[in-house]
């Protein structure tokens, strides 16, 4: 996943804000409406998005299209992809931030009654087994098999935005944005005994072959989307695509990847 890291375009004076259905981001959402006059989205310069990681990703994912910036207040856990929940100066913090513009990974799957469908994903593809048995899968990179078969519970492909999440609690690598490069990382591998992953170039084509699919079942992931009884997956950066986060100046998205990396 390409990133571009500019300061925001224009002034940003008309705002829209939408919150997840959380107690505290309700609470916050009737702080800020005291506040400050939202608009529509369809007439914003920004949304403001209040919840946790899960709720900024599917904000990103429903309007993406519209071409505004997002800009997440953490009113959930973690809040990776958030800035601190603040009410005050909220037009001052919006222009004074920073935009990450992020490109998806583009997930095609054909299913085992031959179905096929597409999903975008901003932090991870992933595969997982769901019946007793581990996954077989085939792996390919730009039309080479690589990996025969792939004795597992499941693998991912992840974009350094999203390096820091599922597929760093399955020991895959952190990377900085820029690195222009994806992860290839297996979720409890069996087979073979030694390979923890690989790291892809951006441009890389990634397909896996589901083998034996009919016995041991498998769905795959974009993000929140799932697809069951999976028979092929096809994994590529959609550079069509694109979305721009805006973070405070004081900790980046960058900035927020690098220090995980020496984090305890």
């Amino acid at each position: 996943m390409r990133h571009i890291v500019m300061n925001t375009p224009r002034t940003l004076q008309n705002i829209a804000c939408m919150a997840s259905d959380a107690p505290k981001a309700q609470e916050a959402f009737a702080l800020l409406s005291k506040r400050y006059s939202f608009v529509p989205i369809d007439e914003a310069d920004a949304l403001v998005v209040l919840g946790g990681d899960g709720f900024m990703l599917q904000a990103v994912h429903t309007f993406m299209d519209s071409g505004i910036p997002f800009y997440g207040m953490n009113r959930g856990t973690i809040g990776f992809l958030l800035n601190q929940f603040g009410p005050e100066n909220l037009l001052e913090r919006l222009n004074a931030a920073r935009g990450h513009t992020l490109n998806p990974l583009k997930m095609t799957v054909t299913t085992m009654d031959g179905q096929s469908t597409s999903a975008l994903a901003f932090n991870e593809v992933a595969l997982h087994r769901y019946s007793q048995q581990s996954a077989n899968i085939r792996v390919r990179i730009n039309g080479k098999i690589q990996l025969e078969n792939l004795v597992c519970d499941g693998v991912m492909v992840a974009t350094p935005a999203g390096s820091t999440a599922y597929n760093h609690s399955a020991r895959g690598p952190i990377i900085p944005l820029g690195a222009n490069v994806l992860a290839l990382t297996p979720v409890c591998p069996f087979r073979p005994r030694r390979w923890n992953g690989a790291l892809l170039p951006h441009t890389a084509i990634v397909e896996f072959d589901i083998l034996d699919g009919q016995h041991r079942a498998v769905n795959a992931s974009a993000d929140s989307f799932e697809v069951r009884d999976v028979a092929r997956v096809r994994v590529i950066e959609d550079q069509s695509s694109q979305a721009s986060i805006l973070f405070d100046p004081d900790l980046s998205l960058e900035e927020r990847i690098f220090n995980e990396q020496f984090a305890l």
